[in-house]
């Protein structure tokens, strides 16, 4: 996939407001019932470099993130 291209915005919101909150959690656990991986591209202090944190719980998605990646795990053998 490039950057810019077949992304899906699922939902959005701001998590400091509680209806909001509510929403992006409901989302957030739909998400990784159906199977998905969930992770919160970061830039590297030191490097620069762009990378990604897995997340597993809603709770573990630090506060200053933009954006929760959903990504289908993989298949095979």
């Amino acid at each position: 996939m490039k950057p810019g291209f077949g992304e899906v915005l699922l939902t959005e919101g701001d998590p400091r407001v509680r209806e909001d909150e509510e929403r992006l959690v409901e989302e957030f656990r739909r998400q990784l019932d159906e199977g998905m991986w969930a992770a919160v591209p970061t830039v590297g202090e030191d490097s620069g470099r762009r990378e990604a944190q897995m997340v597993q719980r809603y709770a573990d998605i630090p506060t200053d993130a933009e954006r929760v990646i959903f990504f289908p795990r993989a298949s095979g053998g």
